[in-house]
């Protein structure tokens, strides 16, 4: 996203009521999240080949979307013509500074 772009109005996108004043605009529409998220997935499947995975996640912040690209590679391995393993771990950290 270039740092000229204005976003999305958003009266384009169901807002929840306790976000309405504080949103002006929706620069990334959740769809698209989604959209990247997938071909994330399909980019790494096909960079690991069938080289085993470790998915590391960062709580708590990144829960969400660890979840969303899992699922997305677990489809891939079960959908897909060869199975990759996979390990899952979480690693909490204290502060990002």
């Amino acid at each position: 996203i270039k740092d000229e772009e204005s976003g999305y109005n958003k009266n384009l996108f169901c807002i929840p009521k306790h976000y309405e004043e504080d949103l002006e605009r929706v620069f990334i529409p959740h769809g698209l999240i989604l959209d990247r998220t997938e071909r994330l997935a399909r980019d790494i499947m096909q960079d690991m080949g069938s080289h085993h995975i470790v998915a590391l996640c960062v709580l708590k912040g990144g829960y969400k979307f660890f979840a969303d690209l899992l699922d997305h590679i677990k489809a891939l391995n079960q959908n897909g013509d060869k199975s990759v393993p996979v390990t899952v771990d979480f690693v909490r950290i204290k502060s990002y500074c």
